[in-house]
């Protein structure tokens, strides 16, 4: 009889000769049990057993994963054939569903997987190269600047390049009708509006406690501050329900929700990182045509709500 011993996801990976990735794809599909000890997952030594019986006479299961989040590291590349062994792209806009989908079909491409961070945990996952792919949006109140100013501190020692992908204008969500008279950011001052807010980390809750600070205000005396939401389209469905007097989100997502009006704040960039040391991988390569080809431009101006004028330029490099 197996020791119903605790392992960890890598001591898993060992066992079962994989990348630590692939086990946490098994636990998402729930083909493996799993389970937490505080913020730790663990895998019992009988359920590794019982998962290696089921499968001994099943043809090898896909590691594809439509939604993975907080996937922990593996190497992008196995060192015996240089093929990928996973590719994983963080950022929550519908732009990066596109480009997964162009991807899986490109001749170099490969099939990527989606981790939806907010930016600032995009680029923090980059770093510890647990994704090889981040996005961002997040403004720098001290420079003006979009995300140059966070990569270069997030990333030390680490050359990068930064693509842009978009600009996006971000503003203000309010009720059909604008009936609390809001006009811009002073009014989180007033004592009678209530905002929802998104989580920490995201651009827009950035762009939000930027504009705080620079205005010598405490987030704790606003009403609803700490009430957190994780998408533009649940902050504006939340303020059409009238549950909140005041969300921030990007026009787009506005124009999917009946009830509300939006009020145009602040154009912001949305820019694609990527690690210099990966630039000459078949897959990057892949990722350069598919963003800069007449094909996947249409398909976005299609969509509306993007200014994609610099659509694939190499904005910077750090």
């Amino acid at each position: 009889m197996v020791e119903n011993k605790a392992l960890t996801p890598q001591e898993v990976a060992d066992i079962l000769k994989i990348s630590k990735s692939t086990v946490y794809d098994l636990m998402k599909r729930r083909e493996l049990n799993a389970y937490r000890v505080g913020k730790k997952l663990r895998v019992d030594l009988e359920d590794v057993e019982n998962y290696k019986n089921k499968t001994k006479d099943a043809r090898p299961l896909s590691t594809f994963s439509p939604e993975p989040s907080k996937l922990v590291s593996s190497p992008i590349y196995e060192e015996a054939n240089d093929k990928p062994s996973s590719f994983i792209i963080s950022g929550q806009d519908v732009i990066l569903d596109i480009l997964c989908r162009y991807l899986d079909r490109h001749p170099k491409g490969v099939r990527a997987l989606r981790s939806h961070e907010g930016s600032y945990n995009a680029i923090y996952a980059l770093y510890q190269g647990e994704v090889q792919v981040a996005t961002a949006h997040m403004w720098d109140g001290k420079t003006g600047e979009y995300n140059v100013p966070y990569i270069e501190r997030m990333l030390p020692g680490t050359p990068t390049v930064v693509i842009r992908l978009a600009s996006r204008m971000q503003g203000f969500y309010v009720a059909k009708g604008n009936p609390k008279k809001i006009n811009d950011w002073n009014d989180l001052r007033r004592s009678d509006i209530t905002i929802i807010n998104r989580e920490k980390g995201s651009g827009t809750r950035i762009l939000l406690d930027e504009h705080l600070r620079k205005m010598g205000i405490s987030g704790r005396f606003i009403n609803g501050y700490i009430r957190e939401s994780q998408s533009h389209l649940a902050i504006a469905s939340t303020v059409a329900r009238g549950d909140a007097d005041l969300g921030i989100g990007n026009e787009k997502a506005s124009l999917q929700v009946q009830g509300i009006d939006f009020i145009p704040i602040q154009e912001e960039q949305y820019d694609m990182i990527i690690k210099k040391e990966d630039l000459n991988h078949p897959a990057f390569e892949a990722i350069f045509e598919i963003i800069r080809s007449d094909e996947f431009r249409f398909e976005l101006q299609g969509l509306g709500g993007y200014g994609l004028a610099e659509l694939g330029k190499i904005i910077a490099e750090t």
